[in-house]
Order: structure tokens, then C-alpha cells, then sequence
């Protein structure tokens, strides 16, 4: 349950502040393929919509998942995987910062939820 509540606080957050755009997935793109990450969109039994190879670094996402879907998972995951800070370009540095001080508030508002 406590998976399920991170979750919904990181879309809860997002939402009220970024768009939801195709021009927002490419930029969170970028921040994965800066630091060597491969992104795929394939069909597959995705039981979360996703699959990570980490030894690869590919990052396959479910492509009938809608924009906004494809977003929410990209924000759920770039917070765990290993990004090289130094290797992105300024906008995409500025970005991956939102992302992990998002993930962050979004993580404490779920423990106070459970709390």
C-alpha cells in the first residue's frame, strides 16, 4: 500500500505544476539518454508499466501507455537509477533537480499519510 501511496503523491504533485506534454517525455528522455540510459517503448506484460535493465542501462517503458502515463512512470523511476549530474546539459541538470526535490516531497507526504 505504501508503493501505492508514493505513487499517487508523485502524480498529485506533478500535476499541479508540470505539463503533461510529449515536450516534457522528451526531456525526461534526455535526461536518461545524457547519462547513457537507452529508452524503449515495447509491448510486454508490464505488470508496472515498465522494465529496467540495469547492467544495460535500458529502461523499457509499455507503449500503450498514454503521454501522461509514460511521464508519471519516468518520474516514479529517475529518482533510483544512477544519473551522472556532470554529463547532463544545464536545462536537462535543472530539470533532473525538480525531479529528485519532487520525489523527495512526494515521499514525505506519503510516510505522513501512513503516519
Amino acid at each position: 500500500m505504501g508503493v501505492l501511496l508514493c505513487i499517487f503523491a508523485v502524480i498529485n504533485v506533478w500535476g499541479s505544476r508540470m505539463k503533461l506534454t510529449q515536450s516534457t517525455l522528451n526531456k525526461l528522455e534526455d535526461v536518461l539518454g545524457e547519462s547513457g540510459y537507452i529508452t524503449r517503448y515495447e509491448r510486454g506484460t508490464f505488470q508496472s508499466g515498465w522494465c529496467l535493465l540495469e547492467q544495460k542501462k535500458i529502461v523499457v517503458l509499455n507503449k500503450f501507455l498514454d503521454v501522461e502515463g509514460k511521464i508519471n512512470i519516468l518520474l516514479e523511476l529517475i529518482p533510483s537509477l544512477t544519473i551522472d549530474y556532470d554529463k547532463l546539459t544545464l536545462e536537462s541538470q535543472k530539470l533532473y533537480e525538480e525531479v529528485l526535490k519532487k520525489h523527495s516531497t512526494a515521499e514525505t507526504l506519503a510516510k505522513e499519510d501512513q503516519a
